[in-house]
């Protein structure tokens, strides 16, 4: 495995011109000679992990990648800049790191024309909003030729800036305003923002989430419908917010009772959903 830890701001400068020192870190398993892989491409998952724009959770991170590079893809992390950066910093820097890893490509065996984005939590509503919005004017002033993604998988994501649902600290932290009008719902609500054009999505969630209402997930999958944008949507009947991969390496004792664990099954499905995506022109 490679594994390598990567200031974005050494390649763009302009993403360090704030304060900002976002890192890529990459997961990468290693081409076996003895297999005949010396020139295999694999597609690529870039992970933004939780926190409530407040902090990327470890537990979102490490964690997370080594299953999906156990089952064949190359899998980069992004610890993006948090409080008090907002709207669109944490955008430039996704887009910066998918420059980046297409760039780096024949050195680092990505397949640049699969790649895919997961987010947990508030890292979810940056990667949905990354996947819809990719070529808003304020990403392009970085980043020239911002990426679109080929997927999203959305894990117990913050989706909506509207009050009666939405997780009301992550998105005033993003947008950087505590008043929720009109801008702030058409800015900052991903489903508002789904076209025909909207990559297809994996989306898991808890019914008894409270911090993040399974409603985030379930509005999001309406306006995938509404598109017919291909999605899965798992639904989970227990489970507190922020899961991760459901195992007690990311999660406590108390955490995985009253059938909580149930919500472990994510991480094959999401792997075997996204291998499916991903590869689908070669069924076709």
């Amino acid at each position: 495995m490679k594994n390598e830890l990567l200031h974005l701001k050494d390649f763009y400068p302009l993403l360090g011109e704030e304060g900002q020192d976002p890192l890529l870190e990459s997961f990468l398993p290693a081409n076996l000679s003895e297999m005949g892989w010396e020139n295999m491409k694999r597609p690529t998952l870039l992970i933004c992990p939780g926190g409530g724009y407040t902090m990327c959770s470890q537990r979102e991170a490490e964690p997370v990648a080594l299953p999906f590079m156990a089952a064949g893809f190359n899998v980069f992390v992004l610890t993006y800049s948090t409080m008090p950066h907002h709207f669109p910093v944490q955008l430039q820097e996704v887009a910066a790191a998918l420059d980046l890893i297409t760039h780096r490509a024949e050195e680092w065996h990505c397949d640049a024309g699969r790649l895919a984005i997961m987010g947990f939590s508030a890292g979810a509503h940056l990667a949905a909003h990354y996947a819809n919005r990719y070529d808003l004017p304020e990403i392009r002033q970085v980043i020239a030729e911002s990426l679109p993604v080929k997927a999203s998988i959305l894990c117990y994501p913050v989706i909506t800036a509207d009050p009666d649902w939405s997780h009301g600290p992550s998105i005033e932290r993003v947008s950087g305003s505590p008043a929720v009008d009109e801008t702030i719902l058409a800015g900052f609500s991903c489903e508002r923002m789904v076209t025909d054009a909207t990559p297809p999505a994996f989306l898991w969630h808890t019914v008894t989430d409270g911090s993040v209402p399974v409603m985030n997930s379930l509005l999001y999958a309406e306006a995938l419908a509404r598109h017919h944008v291909p999605f899965e949507l798992h639904v989970y009947p227990a489970g507190r917010h922020g899961l991760a991969t459901v195992d007690p390496q990311t999660c406590f004792p108390e955490d995985l009772t009253g059938g909580a664990a149930l919500a472990s099954r994510w991480v094959s499905d999401a792997c075997r959903w996204l291998h499916t995506i991903l590869h689908q022109e070669e069924n076709l």
